[in-house]
Order: structure tokens, then sequence, then C-alpha cells
């Protein structure tokens, strides 16, 4: 590796970690929030609070072009699943540790990997099939769905929220062939605010002046976290990024710590320690198939 493509290399690694400490941030402020607030009306806020920041960076990169030239039924799509994941995931965490739900939805790449087969016809051998199965023996063992396990509507909810977040990076995939960064990311946040806003109008709690502080700040750093992942997805390359998603667990036991006073037990270390260790190797098993592939 040349100095230059190393330097860049670091680089992106470093803007990675940035981002993942941005949004843990921000998961922290929403478990924060969701004490107050129905989670449809805490997703619409994550999305208003963001919006401003990101139509600006998009405005002032890409003007308005890149913006309405879209396939819009996939955006609508995103915006859904985007409305859908938000909403389960504050659900989660208002009633899980930070840690515990961090765990279960590392199972997202795992199954990144699994729709990419029947939607974007990649080939995946049975070395990658293992590392997924392996990993939902992870989740398994963190449901403990037998005996005093924790399985419950949270964890399930952080299942779907996995999920929703799987399908939405397949559309991505498909989206980014045609369509600008800029508009992914607006779109979403538009949809997200509307969206999740239309559902929790019913319920909607009247917002404390002592939390509009909090708001910007979700707002603010889902923003930059955003922009931070973005820049270093385009910087290094994905094989070496993509694991350093993991260190969210970190931040999640020390805000578990810090602030609601709370550790991991045995059992979720187990299955953190599982899925985290197939979605390594199947990173590792992705880089070789496309070294194989463009030699």
């Amino acid at each position: 590796m040349s100095p230059s493509r190393n330097a860049h290399q670091g680089r992106a690694m470093l803007t990675m970690l940035v981002a993942v400490a941005m949004f843990a941030m921000m998961d922290a402020g929403l478990k924060q929030l969701s004490t107050h607030y129905p989670p449809f009306q805490v997703a619409s806020l994550r999305g208003a609070a963001s919006l401003p920041l990101v139509l600006v960076w998009a405005l002032w990169t890409g003007g308005v072009a890149p913006l309405l030239r879209v396939r819009w039924s996939l955006h609508l799509l995103r915006g859904v699943l985007g409305v859908a994941m938000m909403a389960t995931f504050v659900y989660a965490v208002s009633k899980l540790p930070l840690s515990t739900t961090y765990s279960i939805f590392f199972v997202a790449p795992l199954l990144i990997t699994a729709l990419s087969v029947p939607v974007l016809r990649e080939k995946v051998g049975p070395r990658r099939w293992a590392a997924i199965v392996v990993g939902l023996i992870g989740v398994i063992v963190l449901l403990r769905p037998t005996g005093e396990g924790m399985i419950s509507l949270a964890a399930l909810a952080v299942l779907v929220a996995a999920v929703m977040y799987a399908v939405s990076a397949i559309t991505v995939r498909i989206l980014a062939r045609t369509d600008s960064t800029q508009s992914m990311m607006v779109w979403l946040m538009v949809m997200i605010a509307l969206g999740a806003g239309a559902l929790a109008w019913p319920e909607w709690v009247a917002i404390r002046r002592e939390d509009f502080s909090l708001i910007a700040f979700i707002g603010v750093a889902g923003a930059f976290g955003q922009y931070a992942i973005t820049e270093a997805f385009r910087l290094g390359e994905a094989s070496a990024i993509a694991p350093l998603e993991y260190t969210a667990l970190v931040w999640g036991v020390l805000f578990d710590l810090t602030f609601w006073g709370v550790l991991p037990d045995a059992i979720t270390w187990v299955g953190a320690a599982i899925i985290v260790a197939s979605g390594l190797y199947l990173i590792r098993r992705e880089k070789v198939h496309a070294e194989a592939e463009h030699p």
C-alpha cells in the first residue's frame, strides 16, 4: 500500500470511529427522550432535528438538481423502512440497555449478506452462509428463549429494526446506481420526520422546554454521524472500515454504566461475541471473494 493510500485508509478508519461515536451519542439521547415521548414521536423528532443540517450539506455539495432527479418509488420504500426501523429501535432502547440493543442489532450485516442473494443476485458461498448461521445462533443465545430468558417484545423489536435496516441497505445499493448520496440522506430524513410524525400525531406529547437542547444535540450528532460514515466509506476500503462499527458496543457499555448504572451479564457478552466474530469472519470472506473476482 502506497503512503498516500495508507494515509487515506488511516483517515477513513478514524472518521469511521467518529461516526460510530456520534451515532452512539445520538442513541443515548434517543433513549433519554423515550422516557417522556412515544417511539414514533421520538423517531419524528430525530428526523426533523437532523434535516436542516443534512439539507444545507446536500445543497452546498450538490445543489437542488440531484435532489429532484430520483427514483421516487424506492425512496418511498426506504422512507417506510426508515420509519419502522427508527420506531422499533427507539422502543427497544427504551426497554433494554444500549449494549444489549447493539448486540442484537449487530445481526444486520449478516442479514444484508443473506438478502443480497435473492435481491441483488450476488453469490454467497458455503463459508459465508455458515457465518450467517453462526451469527443467528448468537442472537438465540442473546434472546435466551428457554428458562429465565430475556426474550421480550423489546428484543424482538431490535430484530425487526435490524431486518428493516438490512432491507434498507439493499435498497441503497440499488438506488446508488442512479441517485446521489445527498438525495438518499435528505429524503430519508424528510420521510422519517413526516411519516413518523403523522403516526405519532394522535398521541403527540407536548415537548418540554428542557428537552429542546437534547433534541438539537440528537440532530447534530445524527447529521455528523451520517456525514462521517459516508466519508469513511468514500475514503477507505469497506472491508477495513466495516468492522469498526462493532466499537458501538464499547460506547453502549460505557453509556449504560455512566447514565443508567447497568452492565451486560455474562450471557449477553457471549451472544455478542458470537455475533461479532461471525460478522468479522463474513467481512474477511467478502474481501477474499472480491479479490478473487478482481485480481
